[in-house]
Parts: structure tokens; sequence; C-alpha cells
């Protein structure tokens, strides 16, 4: 995959010398850049903390997950998803796809090597990578390397760690409370009170999933929030969005789509669903945040089976209190609050990220920095914004690794001569 030459320093630290770029994180974006940089022939190693590929969507999401926009929207580079798939292929179908993703382009990333830190040296004029994780050569003992190239890629994307708000009391409520990340099925929950806090696609689904093995859950919306039909007369609400944004102004197509959304879905407000000042399409462009394409959890707010409650003001042993004052007696907690970027982490000595983690320059801008910095998976426009970005990171770097070559080419017939 890589021209990989390895070396001790002074310290016993293991150098490795990539020939080619080096991409931290073998996710989706990961993958995609790695297969682009294949057809082109450039070396290439990828890092990924885990011991496998995809780890998010292997380890930390549930059961009943499924795409939530039609599958040519969701499919990498030079693959298209297989023609039996369902229009929303399932979690298992789509981690399937990407292991035959990997297996067709040859993609073997390095498991076990979490990137501690990463900097360009102004006077080598080379990224030093540091990964800390298992050595398969010294017996799977940790050891400490670091990886030393022209060019860093970035490919951990906008959902490296979980989000976890501060609840006053939480230590006191003596309850289960776990992360979105780590919840698999309602199953566990049969039969009890469960405060789901997060109403974005996957607080709904959980909400949904909850109502289905006869849970009672109570979902906390602190803010406005934008519910759509995840199809309308049959045609995916997401694949109509693209087709309006191609021939109408920005507005006009939010106005089209909240129509919409109203004839299908009714008014929302009067169920605690308040509509944001800002349409759909508006808020996804300047704030990244996506509109709720709803599967049937409405209609369980509809039937009061899912109960829509304010913002927590504190906890207490087996309650909770809300702004609004009511006390609601709870069994457990889960957290859909999203995830972050850990790139602040890791990466050092750069301004091309802002404090949270994603790029500064907007959106079709932010793939390429300086000193061959590249990022991959941070358009806040999902698989298809990080294919995107994948395929123009692997032209830049094919272009010039070839240039690269063809100096050094020239130079080594000079020699001969």
């Amino acid at each position: 995959m890589a021209g990989l030459t390895e070396q001790y320093d002074f310290l016993s630290r293991r150098c490795v010398w990539v020939n080619g770029p080096i991409i931290v994180g073998a996710g989706p974006s990961g993958l995609a850049v790695g297969a682009c940089l294949r057809e082109q022939d450039v070396p290439f190693v990828i890092l990924e903390r885990a011991d496998c590929i995809a780890s998010l969507w292997q380890k930390r999401t549930y059961d009943r997950l499924k795409l939530h926009l039609p599958k040519q929207f969701c499919q990498l580079p030079r693959l298209p998803f297989p023609e039996d798939y369902p229009e929303y292929p399932s979690r298992k179908q789509f981690i399937d796809y990407l292991e035959s993703y990997a297996k067709h382009f040859e993609l073997s990333p390095r498991f076990n090597q979490s990137v501690q830190s990463a900097k360009y040296d102004e006077t080598s004029g080379l990224w030093r990578v540091r990964a800390v994780g298992a050595c398969a050569e010294a017996g799977n003992v940790s050891a400490d390397v670091e990886y030393i190239g022209r060019r860093l890629v970035v490919a951990t994307g906008e959902n490296a760690e979980k989000v976890v708000p501060e609840l006053e009391g939480l230590e006191e409520f003596g309850g289960d409370v776990k992360h979105v990340c780590d919840y698999k099925s309602g199953e566990a929950y049969r039969g009890k009170r469960v405060l789901v806090v997060g109403c974005g696609n996957s607080g709904m689904e959980v909400s949904l999933d909850l109502c289905d093995h006869d849970a009672s859950p109570s979902m906390v919306i602190r803010d406005s929030v934008h519910v759509l039909p995840r199809e309308v007369l049959g045609k995916s609400t997401f694949e109509l969005a693209v087709l309006l944004m191609k021939w109408l102004p920005l507005w006009l197509a939010d106005k089209i789509l909240l129509v919409l959304a109203w004839l299908v879905l009714g008014n929302v407000d009067r169920f605690g669903l308040r509509r944001p000042s800002a349409g759909p399409l508006e808020l996804k462009n300047t704030q990244g945040k996506t509109p709720v394409l709803d599967i049937g959890a409405l209609g369980k707010i509809k039937s009061g089976d899912i109960n829509v409650v304010p913002g927590i003001k504190r906890l207490s042993p087996g309650k909770v209190e809300l702004v609004d004052g009511r006390l609601l007696d709870v069994d457990s907690i889960i957290l859909a609050t999203g995830y972050r970027s850990n790139v602040p982490q890791w990466l050092q000595g750069c301004d091309f990220f802002s404090k949270d983690g994603l790029p500064k320059a907007p959106f079709p801008n932010g793939w390429k920095g300086k000193s061959g910095l590249y990022a991959v998976g941070f358009t806040r426009r999902g698989l298809s914004g990080a294919s995107s970005d994948a395929e123009r990171t692997a032209m830049d770097i094919g272009r010039l690794w070839e240039e690269e070559t063809n100096v050094a080419q020239k130079i080594f017939a000079c020699h001969r001569r």
C-alpha cells in the first residue's frame, strides 16, 4: 500500500517513513481517499485507532439504524452499492458495503494506531505523526511510532467523539445513563421510563425504538427543530431538495419544502416541535444543522406514546426536574446529544481548523490547507460531501505525486549520464 521505511531514533521510538500521504482515520472518508489514490498508483498509509474500519458504524450505532438518505447519495467514489440493496440500506448492509469497498481497493489500514499528535516540521518540510498502539511485531505490546511524510490527510470526521452535556445533579440520579453511541436496542428498556435527551434524527429514532419495545420514552426538546417527511409522494425529500436548489434560490426552495411538510405532517408546533425562523436548507448551509427526516416518531408523538418535554433544570434520585417546574419519574437516561470532531486534541501548530475541529474555510473550500494538509469528511454534508472532498484531495495529491516523480526520474537520468 505504501512505501514504508522503518528505523529507530536515539530515543528508541520507531520511525516510519511514508512514501506518500499519511491518512488518519479508516472511516468512510479515509477509505474513499485511499480508493481514489489507489487508482492513481499513489502510495499511502491509513492509521486507525480502532481494530476495524468504520468503527463508528460497527461499534457505536444502534441495531435498527438505516441510512437516512437514499443510497445513491451515500455511496463512496468508484463503487456503487449492490443493485439488490434497498433504497435505504440498513446498518449491517452499509458495514458490509464498506468491508467490500476496502477489499475491492485493497485497503489495509494500520489498526490500533491512536494518533497522539501531528505537527508540520518547518525545518524539514515534513509531517511528523506520533501514534501509540499495539505493535504486532513486538507481540502486541504498546509501542510509540512516529510516521513521517510530506502530506497529511485528516479523515477522522465530524463524529469522532461523543458529546456529553453537563447536567446538574447527574451524579445523584442513580439510574442508568448512557450516550446513544452505547445504545443498541429498546429491548433492554422494556417497561421502563426513559428520558431521551436530544431531538435530532438519533433522538427521534431511539424514542421510536423504545416505543416499539414497550418502554415509555420522554424526549427533551430544548430548541426549535425542523421535522420533514423522509419522502413526499414516494420521492425522497432530500432528493427533492437537491433538485429545488439547482433551479431556485435557497429561500424559495425552503418555502416549498415547508409547505410540503405542512401538507404531509400537519402543524407540528402544537406537539412541542417549534420550527426555527430560518428554513431547513438555510440552517444546514449556515450552521450545519440537519433537519429531522421523520420515519414514524412523529406519529408516536401525536398519539402521546412519546412524551415531548422542555429542557432539564436538574436531576435528583430517580427524578428529573424540567425547566417548566414539572417533575418526572425516570428509570434511565439516553443522551442523544451528538458527536464532535477531535482534531484539536492532536493536530498541533495549525490554524486551518477552528476550535470546534472543523475547517475555517466554508464549503467547498475546506478540503485543502497549507504545507500538504488535507481535510476529508468535515463538510457537514454527510457521505456525499466526504466523497467529494476525497476525490478532490486524491486528484491534487496525484498531480503533485506525478510532478515529483517526473522530477526525480530526470535527476536520476542526469546522474546516470
